[in-house]
């Protein structure tokens, strides 16, 4: 007889087992990888691969509500073909959301009930201050802790130089080096692989997400290519992936991203840039637009006292006009529209789940 996995050590919380209980004929299950159509499973009775019903189907009306990595499911888990059947995804306690690439303005999950963002990003050419802004921005929004990781420190001759200037747009966020040479060279993420907990690894192609999940693993489970001749790394990972670590914990791998679109952040720009938000409330005007033709721009006399850069303003400007402009979009009201009616009715059927 094959012994029950413990769903605890895949996170499986009290409060997802509260909201587990309503479907009782269901098994809860964890999503570990997506192909396509199919969904790879991990339940208390093993891993196998499962597809969405044809009802749930039928009600999902944007791509926020397919399942995603991460997410747990209620399943019925013992179909004569050996396919579990998704029937439903429990609320999520977080999710990394990112504007899906294409010129089509709908949200796509990346990763689902994370409790850290590792947002990754290379000590080499990949190096990019702009670019990290907005990872940081969408990852305050996603309800998860975000954390700078800087990979690759081997191949940087201005280590100091660099950390000041991450440390200049990262104010609240840990900030950890890394190289994949040695253990030292990575020991310092291990404080946060703790059992049950979920770490999403988020960056651009060739960073070196995967090679230190092999690190951690202790083996070369995921793919990994070297440097190209101008200095990036090759994209390896094609799917997300949720892996369980011998020391406890677990982390997502993501495909490099190419286009990080803004979807619904105004909250985490406001706390990433809440250097610039606290000055621009103390304009004198209310709708200052910062530009420098207005008297009494608080913003605009930190620019002149160097203790703000011009870079860093533009872009704030450019992340907020981003989401400003998804905000007003035909398609993102219709899909936040249709949200908040699956929303409502989620909360009525577990309310008479409940009175059951």
């Amino acid at each position: 007889m094959r012994n029950e996995i413990n769903m605890r050590l895949y996170g499986l919380s009290e409060t997802f087992e509260e909201s587990a209980g309503h479907f009782a004929d269901l098994t809860v299950s964890r999503v570990i990888s997506q192909e396509k159509g199919s969904y790879r499973l991990v339940s208390s009775q093993g891993e196998k691969w499962g597809e969405i019903s044809g009802r749930f189907l039928y009600h999902i009306q944007a791509k926020s509500e397919y399942p995603a990595v991460g997410d747990f499911v209620m399943a019925d888990w013992n179909k004569s073909d050996g396919n579990a059947v998704i029937h439903h995804v429990l609320p999520r306690k977080s999710s990394f959301i990112r504007k899906a690439a294409g010129e089509k303005n709908e949200e796509q999950v990346v990763a689902a009930n994370i409790d850290t963002v590792f947002l990754c990003m290379s000590l080499n050419k990949d190096f990019n201050l702009r670019r990290l802004e907005r990872y940081i921005s969408i990852a305050w929004n996603s309800g998860a802790a975000p954390t700078v990781i800087l990979t690759k420190s081997d191949l940087c001759g201005e280590l100091e130089e660099k950390l000041l200037e991450v440390s200049s747009v990262a104010a609240g966020v840990d900030v950890l080096v890394t190289n994949a040479i040695n253990q030292k060279g990575y020991e310092q993420i291990y404080p946060y692989l703790e059992e049950g907990k979920t770490i999403a690894f988020i960056g651009s192609s060739g960073v070196g997400k995967s090679t230190l999940i092999n690190c951690l693993l202790g083996k070369d489970y995921l793919d990994t290519n070297g440097l190209r001749n101008d200095d990036k790394g090759r994209h390896t990972t094609t799917r997300r992936e949720l892996i369980l670590l011998p020391s406890g914990g677990m982390v997502i791998d993501t495909p490099g991203m190419r286009e990080l679109g803004m979807w619904d952040a105004k909250a985490g720009i406001d706390e990433t840039f809440s250097d610039i938000e606290k000055r621009a409330q103390r304009c004198r005007f209310r709708d200052c637009t910062h530009s420098g033709n207005e008297p009494g721009c608080a913003v605009r006399e930190a620019l002149e006292r160097g203790e703000l850069s011009e870079d860093r303003l533009h872009s704030w400007q450019k992340l907020m006009n981003e989401n400003r402009y998804l905000e007003n979009s035909q398609d993102y009201l219709a899909e936040k529209k249709q949200k908040f009616k699956n929303i409502a009715k989620i909360n009525k059927k577990n309310k008479k789940g409940m009175k059951k």
